[in-house]
């Protein structure tokens, strides 16, 4: 099944998305915080990623802790919403968002 952006790639190739993603800091009992490796670039960092049509933010974030560690989510708290210039990227593959 091809998700909303996948479907979204295929017809505006790379330019720039608009996207709203989810981002899970996931601790244990130590307080320590889990970190992943992500396949795209090498880098380290938290769960997460965009929200498929009709989710909300959070069964986005649950979805995307259990497709990414096998987790399931427990209690989940908002800490921010982040916005701007900033926060555009480009990925190694040349899509923009």
């Amino acid at each position: 099944m091809v998700g909303y952006v996948e479907g979204l790639r295929e017809l505006v190739g790379h330019r720039p998305l608009l996207l709203v993603a989810a981002g899970v800091i996931v601790r244990d009992s130590a307080g320590a915080i889990l970190l992943q490796r992500r396949t795209d670039d090498g880098r380290w960092g938290i769960p997460g990623g965009a929200l498929e049509l009709g989710e909300t933010l959070e069964e986005a974030a649950r979805r995307e802790v259990r497709e990414e560690t096998g987790l399931t989510a427990g209690e989940l708290d908002l800490l921010d919403v982040y916005s701007g210039p900033e926060f555009f990227l480009r990925y190694t593959n040349g899509d923009e968002a």
